[in-house]
């Protein structure tokens, strides 16, 4: 009998009220994985050769650009920030390289050199801290901070730098603040304005306010100027946070692998990108995203939680009886869609994965004569039943040598 139609099988509550598509812009993405990444207390920070790896596998998953390093820190900064530019180079790379700076000429004068050096256009992410707890701890006042923006926009200018102008904590400052800041910026030349929850403040509300007020000040320069959103995740919205940001009007949303970074880190961009795929928003190949992941993890001394969604070893495995029992019918149907589906809200294939069948206290004996398929062991009579009554004895799930050795003793 042929399968019925897939919107007949699954109901989706969630295209309810939904207008089809979060936007009708191109949004583009950006990795902060090898710079605002690198600013988790618990990260290591990994060799050039894993960062080129890294970089080459962001470039896979159609990321558009990455933060490849503030070369203002110091002369590894500089090697290592080269190194990546030259290798975007080299292997023609699509993904585009940006900086981050502060605002000022130590820092934004090693940018200009390296994109000298190397021939490849840099976009300079100037940040400055404008909200007013920030102002009154540094003791700045208005007149400075726009002083310090628009030398920095002019030295960028003069050195031919695309600007990016980043305010921290966008999300707790004043909008007359903000105003004076953007205009200032935009007027000489400015080409993006990132907007940060730089301490993970913000709610969708906030998201939608801050956004919609920034477009309606653009709007009134009349010049063609990009909006970036830079989230964190100290309230947990890290990437709900970021999905609310393309819907009101975000050009670019930045992340990092794991949601890796200060704290409790920033919006896990390998998230944003499923649930995006899931939207039906992008066709990005999305089958290395775990490779991505495995190699930002390892080169950092990062683990990935078990429960992680879609790339953690529990993502896409079941031991309980009824779960797997459904996803064998499934399989024996000789139908991947459908078993890929019938107890996983994300279909594992998209992203290079698979259901996994284990055995446990709460197994059934489908459980133990699909794993017998699997490993290509004849289910002997009794075989199946006397490993199931081992496994209910355990309060966990059985290892792969438990159950060989467990065959083994029934021979």
């Amino acid at each position: 009998m042929a399968r019925p139609d897939e919107s007949e099988l699954i109901f989706d509550w969630n295209t309810r009220r939904r207008r089809w598509r979060l936007t009708d812009k191109h949004v583009e993405f950006h990795d902060e994985t090898l710079r605002d990444g690198l600013q988790g207390p618990s990260i290591v920070d990994p060799p050039i050769e894993a960062k080129l790896r890294i970089l080459e596998l962001a470039d896979a998953l159609g990321i558009h650009t990455s933060d490849v390093g503030l070369p203002g820190a110091g002369p590894r900064a500089v090697e290592d920030v080269t190194a990546l530019c030259q290798h975007i180079v080299d292997h023609k790379l699509k993904i585009r390289p940006t900086c981050a700076a502060r605002t000022h000429i130590n820092d934004l004068r090693p940018i200009a050199e390296i994109s000298q050096k190397t021939g490849l256009p840099i976009e300079v992410m100037c940040f400055l801290g404008t909200s007013p707890i920030r102002s009154y701890a540094e003791a700045w006042d208005q007149d400075r901070l726009i002083k310090l923006s628009i030398d920095a926009v002019e030295f960028c200018n003069r050195e031919n730098l695309v600007v990016n102008f980043v305010t921290e904590d966008t999300v707790r400052s004043r909008p007359e603040t903000l105003s004076a800041i953007f205009n200032a910026v935009i007027e000489r030349g400015a080409q993006r304005l990132t907007l940060c929850d730089t301490v993970g403040h913000a709610t969708p509300d906030g998201v939608r306010n801050l956004i919609e007020w920034t477009r309606h000040l653009i709007e009134g320069t009349g010049c063609d100027v990009k909006i970036d959103w830079h989230g964190h995740n100290d309230r947990g919205l890290g990437v709900v946070n970021t999905i609310y940001a393309i819907e009101h009007g975000a050009d670019r949303v930045h992340g990092t692998a794991l949601g890796i970074g200060e704290r409790v880190g920033n919006a896990a961009l390998d998230q944003v990108l499923i649930n995006l795929k899931l939207l039906g928003e992008i066709d990005n190949d999305l089958t290395k995203l775990g490779l991505w992941c495995s190699a930002v993890s390892q080169a950092m001394r990062w683990p990935i939680p078990q429960n992680y969604p879609v790339l953690g070893d529990d993502a896409f495995r079941t031991a309980t009886g009824v779960h797997a029992a459904a996803v064998i019918k499934a399989q024996r149907k000789g139908d991947d869609w459908l078993a890929d589906r019938i107890y996983s809200g994300v279909p594992a294939g998209l992203f290079g994965k698979k259901q996994v069948i284990e055995i446990g206290h709460m197994s059934g004996l489908s459980n133990v004569q699909h794993w017998l398929v699997g490993h290509r062991i004849e289910p002997k009579e009794g075989l199946a039943e006397s490993i199931l009554s081992a496994a209910k004895t355990r309060n966990r799930v059985l290892t792969n040598e438990e159950i060989l050795d467990l065959v083994e003793e029934f021979a």
